[in-house]
């Protein structure tokens, strides 16, 4: 007597988009810029300012300390972070509007040098985790009206990159220079 036994296991990615996300389009970040401005949400304006300016990794990006950014209650004009995956240096510029945003942040969450950028409200963690942030981008992308399954917290770390070719069209002002930052 012969049984054949059937086994029924679905891929975890059977039916998803799998893949790169896509970048944000430069009507999707005034979009979502505006939204956050007009909800006086300070902490997710600067977050998200933040993560387009640095183009870090989530991972990065929740786990900045202010003295990472800034000098007292002023935020610098360049930041270099030590990535956790690489562990290579990584530079970055921060604009005028994501400081300004970052300094408004900083004072009213009362933040000091050796504070986390990003505290959460969670008792057993210091920082937003980056599933956390991930829910965060998710909220954005969907008050907008976008495909949160399309977009997430690596569509961020692209966006300005994109932005800068989309531009130029020059790869080379989109590469890192060896000291670690972009050319444009």
């Amino acid at each position: 007597m012969n049984t054949i036994a059937t086994y029924s296991h679905q891929p975890w990615n059977k039916g998803k988009l799998v893949g790169q996300k896509a970048p944000l389009r430069v009507r999707d970040i005034w979009a979502i810029r505006v939204r956050l401005q007009l909800a006086e949400k300070t902490r997710d304006l600067a977050l998200f300012n933040l993560a387009i300016d640095s183009k870090l990794r989530a991972c990065d990006l929740t786990k900045l300390r202010v003295r990472d950014i800034a000098h007292g209650e002023h935020v610098s004009s360049r930041a270099i972070v030590m990535q956790q995956k690489t562990q290579h240096p990584v530079q970055f510029e921060i604009t005028e509007q994501t400081r300004t945003v970052l300094e408004a942040w900083m004072h009213h969450a009362r933040l000091r040098s050796e504070d986390f950028l990003f505290p959460t409200r969670l008792h057993n963690s210091d920082h937003l985790s980056t599933r956390q942030y991930a829910r965060i981008v998710k909220a954005w992308v969907t008050a907008i009206g976008l495909d949160p399954t399309m977009y997430g917290t690596h569509t961020l770390r692209r966006t300005k990159a994109s932005l800068i070719y989309r531009r130029t069209k020059n790869l080379r002002a989109v590469q890192p220079t060896p000291a670690g930052s972009y050319e444009a």
